[in-house]
Order: structure tokens, then sequence, then C-alpha cells
């Protein structure tokens, strides 16, 4: 006998709407012949020996699960088989997806849970929702990985129900009195109708005056409820949220109540309402069996996984800036491995560099292609993330508001919903060829941007140009100028021999990226184009912060200003009246060479390196007690050995020599950790 295993996250002896149905799901499984077991969810040791020993899981709900993560990494990894099935929405930290009622809702959702659930859904054998409104709001934030499905039709003991044949005047309300319940509509409904009495059977959750023909009593047994129904005439259920399913109002349905309801319930989007209750009749009554026949298919056959390529397709990227053109390489990349071909389209200045550097890829005129299109099986328009406007046709980005993460994973995740079998993984470095140049090192610097007031100040760039020539006097300095950027060497105290101007097209940019140690700009499209080459960077940000933006190489360092200094938040308003630009002038250049060092040493680790001292750190210190400061973390050391902290004073002067001794290299080690001193590689050290 096949062993199933339901995980649940609260009690079955709780009958709401899920506890019910698995309730259900579970006696009929025990009719049928199978050993069937439920875990609640209390002991992450417990559940896994469960999972172990079952030929097959059924995931339910497991947001109230301390464990719930590792508990779907767990089943992920280990290749089990398991079912999942759906009951609200949640990848969503709220459970309700309200970002797509309120549009104020941003953020809503937990990025690593949303993207684990992408896998959860894929790799089960068949997942179940609560509705064809409920599968829908799935698919679209998932596409193809959802695809292999059930929707079933709310578990209603369809024999239990008896219609009177006199209706009763009063309206009752079951369960607690919320606003996602749509208790706020339910009151102005019971105020429009002072001579009605409304029983409410659950508790007051809302924060305004209760009219007194309302009467509270306590809740009641789902048994107790359908016989209600079956006496009731008018029946309201009016929930602000998106219902999955709505039992109760199928039960209402079924109990031939008049109805006062909207289109948030998702029992009104199967085809059955709200003409044909013999046909809802059946269908909820065949609901348990329908979820067993499915099982049954389990283990009689592999979930097939779509082999479909998407064939010939063709991608615009016709709306954003340099920068978004480059977020969208990941994407671009992971449509290639599912496609026959792919074509890219973009600006006729654009075409000749992409040709070069993307690899695979067709690219093409955008302009020229337009009257081509019909030779295409698939043509995808990713205008850009954030959606600016509205009247342009684009794909969808459903995360957008929703998932706090940078553009690139937007662009994926509304790119992964197309196939399957494209991961939701950023991946891939580098995007364009790369190939360092270490026999003549050098480093490149982009003092400009396509907004001038996300510029860090040019003479900061100078002073940043001399000071690194003084540190690393065998690395050449490119600095790439466009034809509207400032130029720090005006501001140089001197001429440099070691400076090189990158004056060209883009494919002189590429060049120079292609080889670069390291890469230095503002928050801009050059700084982009170092990530697509994955050029380690340390990226300067100022007002618009490096949130959905920042720096994408696979090493960088973000210097931002703002925090600690601005709480304003900027808009295009905001930042054009700011006269003061504390987020980028509170950004000296000790505070990026820290950022350097810091990339430097991730980048370039070596048994061959030199130690230097944080630029930015500051010392309080007494006889006893030192007090170590590196912008807001602190660090408290306590001397009792007089040896000790004369080596700690030396190391801390630049100080350092060529051995230690073993307690002398347990302090050096945890001042590396707390990035008090830098590990830099020995190719760059001053000779």
């Amino acid at each position: 006998m096949k062993k199933i295993l339901f995980l649940h996250d609260t009690s079955l002896n709780l009958k709401r709407g899920a506890e019910l149905t698995i309730t259900q799901l579970v006696q009929l499984g025990c009719e049928l012949g199978y050993v069937v077991n439920v875990d609640l969810l209390q002991s992450f040791n417990d559940t896994k020996t469960a999972i172990l020993n079952a030929d097959l899981v059924i995931l339910n709900s497991t947001s109230r699960c301390q464990y719930e993560l590792e508990l779907v990494n767990f089943l992920i990894d280990n290749t089990i088989s398991y079912v999942k099935v759906e009951y609200d929405y949640n990848f969503c930290v709220r459970r309700n997806i309200l970002c797509t009622v309120d549009w104020n809702i941003r953020n809503c959702c937990h990025t690593d849970k949303f993207h684990l659930f992408r896998n959860l859904f894929l790799n089960s054998k068949f997942n179940v929702f609560q509705s064809p409104n409920h599968y829908q709001s799935h698919f679209d934030f998932f596409g193809e990985a959802v695809t292999n499905h059930l929707i079933m039709p709310p578990t209603v003991e369809v024999d239990k129900i008896s219609i009177s044949e006199v209706k009763e005047e009063t309206i009752p309300f079951f369960g607690e009195l919320s606003k996602l319940k749509g208790g706020y509509e339910f009151i102005d409904f019971v105020k429009e109708n002072p001579k009605k009495e409304f029983v409410v059977y659950g508790e007051n959750k809302l924060n305004c005056d209760i009219p007194n023909n309302v009467i509270f009593k306590e809740p009641i047994p789902n048994d107790e409820v359908i016989k209600i129904l079956g006496k009731t005439k008018t029946f309201f259920i009016k929930p602000f949220w998106p219902e999955p399913s709505g039992r109760l109002a199928a039960e209402a349905f079924l109990s031939g109540c008049e109805l006062i309801t909207n289109d948030k319930v998702g029992t009104w989007s199967f085809d059955f309402y709200p003409n044909d209750i013999e046909k809802a009749r059946k269908e909820m009554k065949e609901t348990p069996m329908a979820f067993w026949d499915k099982v049954s298919t389990v283990f009689s056959s592999e979930k097939p996984i779509s082999d479909n390529s998407l064939g010939n397709v063709l991608i615009y990227k016709s709306y954003g800036g340099l920068g978004d053109i480059f977020f969208t390489l990941p994407s671009i990349y992971k449509l290639k491995a599912v496609s026959d071909n792919v074509t890219f389209a973009v600006s006729s200045r654009l075409v000749s560099f992409f040709s070069k550097h993307l690899q695979g890829i067709n690219v093409v005129d955008e302009k020229e292609i337009k009257l081509h299109e019909d030779k295409f099986d698939k043509v995808i328009e990713l205008g850009n993330y954030p959606v600016f406007d509205r009247t342009f046709k684009q794909i969808n980005y459903i995360t957008g508001k929703k998932v706090k993460q940078h553009s690139i994973q937007h662009y994926i995740d509304a790119i992964a919903r197309f196939h399957n079998k494209i991961s939701n993984k950023n991946e891939g470095f580098p995007y364009f060829e790369r190939n360092t140049n270490f026999e003549n090192p050098f480093y490149t610097i982009h003092p400009g941007a396509g907004f001038l007031l996300k510029i860090w100040p040019t003479k900061n760039y100078a002073d940043l140009i001399e000071e690194l020539f003084e540190l690393f006097p065998s690395l050449n300095c490119k600095i790439i100028l466009g034809k509207e950027d400032p130029n720090p060497v005006e501001l140089l105290s001197k001429k440099y021999p070691h400076i090189e101007l990158v004056t060209g097209d883009l494919h002189d940019v590429g060049d120079a990226m292609a080889g670069a140690l390291f890469h230095i700009g503002n928050d801009a499209g050059i700084t982009h184009v170092a990530g697509s080459f994955n050029t380690p960077t340390v990226g300067i940000y100022g007002p618009t912060g490096p949130g959905s933006w920042g720096c994408f190489s696979e090493q960088n360092e973000i210097i931002w200003g703002k925090p600690g200094n601005c709480t304003l938040k900027c808009n295009y308003d905001v930042i054009m009246n700011c006269a003061h630009k504390v987020c980028l002038t509170s950004i000296n250049t000790k505070k990026v060479i820290s950022g350097l060092y810091a990339l430097l040493q991730k980048t370039y680790p070596s048994d061959s390196s030199y130690l230097v001292v944080n630029p930015i750190l500051e010392i309080e210190n007494n006889d006893s007690n030192w007090k170590i400061k590196i912008g807001d973390n602190e660090l408290n050391i306590s001397f009792v050995d007089l040896k000790i902290k004369e080596f700690v004073k030396s190391i801390l002067n630049n100080q350092f020599k060529e051995n230690y001794s073993e307690e002398e290299y347990e302090i050096l080690n945890v001042f590396v950790e707390q990035k008090v001193i830098f590990e830099l590689p020995n190719f760059i050290k001053k000779p």
C-alpha cells in the first residue's frame, strides 16, 4: 500500500476551509486503501523522517511553519515526490496579494520565498489550485512553472445541504468581521438596511462603530453553518482580497441564497456560476475523488517537463536607457537556451556593438525588423522595468512592485514565465568575453552620467586619480569621456603620464572594460557596461540609490552617501531642487578607496599579498581600551598585554612586517574579517 503524507501547518481541529478540505481528502484516501498520515510541522527532524518514509508528500499550507524555507528546500533538493496544494498565495508575506487590489502596497512578497515557490511549483508532480482565478493569479506570477495543475472546486458536503421552503430575513455573517473578509463593506450594507437584522458568528476585528441591528455570536461548526444557510434568504459576501476559493460562498450558492457579492470570490470564476447549480453540485461532490484520481497518475508516470522550443524568437528593447539594455542580457541568454534562434532588436547605433559581444544571438536594427515580424514564432517587447509609459505595449513585469530585488531579476522573472525550463537564477558571468590585462594593468573611471545630478563631484574624481597614482603607480588609468561628461583631467594638480582618455564609441569603451582590473563610476549606463564584462566595479550612488539598479558585476562595492545623511525620498522634483546633494558630497575619496580595497581583496585573493589599513578607520583610545570605528561599525579592544598593544598600534599605523607570531596572526585575521585592514594582491603593490 502506498504511504501518503499530508503536511499542513494548522491543526485539522480548526474547521476552516483548508482544514475541512484536508480532512475530507484524508478520509477518502484511507477509504481508497492508501496509508495516509498527517504531519502538523512541529519538528523539522520528525517531519524529515516522515517525508523519507512516504511514497508521496501532499504539501499544503506552510506559512506558519517555523522551518518553512528549509522544508521546501529539503523537498526540492532531495527530489522527493510531492504534490503542492495551494490554498492562499503563500509566496506573498501577507498570503493575500493585496497589491493586486491596492496600488499603494509595494514590496509585499518575500523575495527568497517568491523564487523558491517558483521552483516548488515547477518540481511538483502537479499543483492544486482552488479556482480558475486562483490558478490565473499564480500563472501571472510564475507562468509555465504552474501549468501542470488541477483546479478543485470547493469540497462542499453537498448531501448535507437542505434548502428550506421558507427563507428567513435575518442576514448572517460567518467568521471574523475583518477588512480582508469584507467587514467594512458589510457594515456599510448594514447601515443601508437599518430595519433588517444581522448576526455575525465570529469576532469583531473592525475599527469602527457597529450599528445596533448587528448581533455577535460565537463561531459555529460547519454543519450548523449549512443549516442556517438553507434557511437564509439573502447572503452578503464581498471580500476585500482576491479570495482563492470561497467554500462558504459555494455553500450559500447551493443553498439558494440571494447573493450580494463581488468578483473577488474565487468560486465565481467557475463556469457553473451563476446559472448552473446542478453542475456546481456535481463538480463539488466529485472534487475529492478527482484529487485522488490525479494522485494515482503520479505512481504510473513521471511528470512531463516541456522540451518544446519557443522556436524563432524576436526580442525588442525599445525603451529605457543604456544601463537598462545591459540589465536584460541575463534574460536574453536564458531565452536562447529554450529557443531555436533568438534575435535581439536594438537601435541602429548599438547593432555593431552587440553583434560583436553577444554570443549566439542575432542582433538587428529595431526599425528594419518591424517589417518582418511574421517570420518569428514569438515576439517579445521587453520595454522597460519599471514601466514608464503604460500606453506602450510590452511584457508585464508582475513582480515589479511586489518583490524587492534588482531589475535584472525582474527581467528574468518575466522571461521565466514563458518556459518551465528557464531557471530564475541570475547566473552566467561574464555575459561578454573578458580578457584582463595583467602585463600592462589599468583601471577605468567614468566621471559622467546621462543624468548630471547623479554625478560625484568632478574635483573628487581628480583627487581620486591622484591618490590612486600614489597608491598604485604601476597601474594606468583610462578615463571614459562622453561628449557631455565632465573631465577630471582639467582639475589635476599636474600632468600624469599614466592617463589615457577613451573618447570613442561604445566599441572603445567595451575594449577598455574587457581588460580593466576594475572600474569606478557613477550610477550610469557605462557602469553597467562594466557589469556585462563582469569587470569588478566600485559604484558611487547618490539620489537614486543602488536598490534595483546597483552594479551587477559579480564582484562589486557600492558607495552610497544617503544613509545617515538624508532621509528624503528622492523623485525628479526633489533631485532638481536639492541644493546640497549631501548624498554625493558626503562621499570623500577615502570612502571610495576603502571600497576599492574591499573589492580588490575579494576579487584577487592570493597567497602573494600585502596589508593596508582601511583609510576610513577612526580610533578612540585610552590606556587600556580602544574603540575602532569603521563607518557605523565599532570594534572595542581591551589590552592586558603591553606587547600586543604595541603590535596593534604599529599595524594601525601601517607598519607591517614579514613574519608574525601565532597570536599576532590571529589578531590580523580578526582585523581582516572586520575590514580594519585589507589584503591586497602584490601585483598592484607600490614599487
